[in-house]
C-alpha cells in the first residue's frame, strides 16, 4: 500500500479498496492510480479508517 497506516481499517473496508483497485486496473490505470482512487473512495464513503 502506497502511504499511509492502514491498519485502522476494518477488513471490509480493506476488501472494498482490493476490489476499487481491481477494477480501476482493468480499466487500465496504473497501480499507484488505481490504489490512489480506491482508498479515496472508501475514505469518502466511510470517513476514514474506523473500527466500530
Amino acid at each position: 500500500m502506497s502511504q499511509g497506516d492502514k491498519s485502522s481499517y476494518t477488513d471490509k473496508q480493506k476488501r472494498q479498496a482490493q476490489h476499487i483497485e481491481e477494477s480501476e486496473k482493468k480499466e487500465g490505470k496504473s497501480q499507484d492510480t488505481a490504489e490512489r482512487i480506491a482508498w479515496a473512495t472508501v475514505n469518502k464513503q466511510d470517513g476514514g479508517g474506523k473500527k466500530s
